[in-house]
């Protein structure tokens, strides 16, 4: 197979890593926020001795939400076992520039965590959905969004060059991911400590107050806003040409998210929690994340993979 070929399947495999990343985590809300998370008792069967819901009369919706979120997660697996070899495959046959040491060991880490997400997923229905479970799951599935974008980042743009910004400003870039860390961290918290914090039938909640926790997690949303905003005006007053014209583009598209988030989460804690608004809350954090990582990767001249724009 041609070096063009190989470079662009990969293309897709990488693209296609960060998308069923983010997908997932809008399914597992799903199953979440439908009371869905023992619509299967067992795992990896969906009943015993049965791999998938049967239907009769007083099926409900729930065994399929749960089976469905399974299959893509199945999904997952089999695209990033896909990226590993692809991305193995570029380097062998000779795809220029070939992808790095790091970029290969990088490429297995959505592999790894999502079979160990599997894992966890059988072990979530095992304990009845305890919230520190299901809130593992979460967290996991935000690091390998973070993970993916990275990934999409260093493909497309693996020839890295000078730092856009100054080095303290490049500092508060990383102080600004550090908190957006804090805000997921919290808002899942929030999530484990109310009303949709697993299996519409089980009452395990974080024994927290869920509105002293909420304003932790308003606090903190308003802290990345502020640091955005100064890395935002620091990117604006930096003459850097392309690299920097792409920075203060991927600075808005963060604002935008931001801010898109946080007017859904007001809301939602206003409306009393509405599944609907509370699921494109966790599908927003799932894009604050990834939105984060592409403006970090955006702080450093990147030049675009020569055999993808020839």
């Amino acid at each position: 197979m041609q070096p063009q070929t190989i470079a662009r399947l990969t293309t897709i495999a990488v693209v296609s890593n960060l998308v069923v990343q983010i997908l997932i985590i809008g399914t597992g809300g799903a199953v979440r926020l439908t009371g869905s998370g023992l619509g299967c008792s067992t795992w990896p069967n969906c009943e015993p001795g049965q791999f998938t819901p049967s239907f009769h009369d007083a099926t409900s919706i729930h065994p399929y939400v749960e089976f469905g979120n399974r299959v893509l997660g199945a999904v997952v697996v089999l695209v990033a076992l896909l990226l590993v070899a692809l991305v193995q495959a570029s380097r062998l046959s000779g795809v220029r520039p070939a992808p790095t040491v790091a970029y290969q060991r990088l490429a297995v880490l959505p592999l790894v965590l999502s079979v160990l997400q599997a894992v966890l997923g059988g072990l979530t229905v095992r304990f009845e959905l305890h919230p520190a479970l299901v809130g593992s799951h979460f967290l996991i599935s935000a690091v390998l969004v973070w993970i993916s974008a990275w990934l999409v980042t260093g493909w497309f743009r693996p020839m890295r060059g000078q730092p856009v910004l100054e080095s303290g400003a490049r500092r508060l870039g990383w102080a600004m991911a550090t908190v957006a860390g804090v805000v997921v961290v919290l808002g899942m918290i929030v999530t484990g400590s109310g009303p949709h914090s697993g299996d519409a039938e089980v009452g395990y909640r974080f024994a927290v107050d869920p509105v002293v926790v909420a304003r932790l997690h308003a606090a903190s949303v308003w802290v990345f806003l502020a640091l955005l905003v100064v890395v935002t005006v620091v990117a604006h007053r930096t003459d850097g040409g392309a690299p920097a014209a792409r920075l203060r583009r991927h600075t808005w598209v963060l604002v935008v998210v931001t801010l898109a988030q946080a007017a859904i989460g007001y809301v939602q804690y206003f409306t009393g929690l509405p599944e609907l608004l509370v699921g494109m809350h966790m599908i927003g954090a799932a894009l604050l994340v990834a939105a984060t990582a592409f403006t970090l990767a955006s702080m450093y001249e990147r030049r675009p993979r020569a055999v993808l724009t020839s």
